[in-house]
């Protein structure tokens, strides 16, 4: 059985409620792309107040994501359903992290570039969405992702320079 949660779901639920990205995955259009907005909105003040606090909770949402994921999917009945984005929280926080500077433009850059690389999903990202299960594949094809974003971002970086 498919089900999308509500608002209070998530409110009576810690772990559906992370899953949900704070409700913002409940958007009814992109929720992906909600998702990585709010998440990237949410977590700059904290990157730029305090570094190794923000390194701390990508590395933690990045160990607990598996579980915060499989768990949300397990809940919906769908492996991975379009409003969870966890997913897209911790890998738009590592592209964040990852700029060669922080300034609005790379900010954009990041956003731009993730929201491609996990809409397109280019191969290995559109491997392991298809053929990783549970709520590690749910996360795994947005770090790769992340990972091409970043990639990208420093090679433009390189070039400009």
């Amino acid at each position: 059985m498919t089900r999308t949660p509500t608002f209070k779901d998530l409110l009576k639920n810690p772990v559906l409620f992370l899953g949900y990205g704070l409700g913002s995955g409940l958007s009814p259009k992109a929720p992906g792309t909600v998702g990585t907005l709010f998440g990237g909105l949410v977590f700059l003040p904290l990157m730029l107040w305090n570094s190794a606090l923000a390194w701390s909770l990508t590395v933690t949402g990045l160990f607990l994501g598996s579980f915060i994921c499989g768990k949300s999917a397990d809940w919906s009945g769908v492996h991975d359903h379009g409003g969870i984005v966890w997913d897209e929280f911790v890998a738009i926080w590592l592209v964040l992290l990852f700029l060669p500077e922080q300034s609005w433009q790379y900010w954009v850059f990041a956003f731009v570039a993730f929201r491609f690389f996990d809409i397109v999903k280019p191969w290995p990202i559109s491997w392991a969405d298809r053929k990783v299960a549970s709520g590690l594949g749910i996360m795994l094809d947005d770090i790769i992702a992340a990972c091409y974003s970043i990639i990208i971002i420093w090679a433009v970086f390189h070039l400009l320079a």
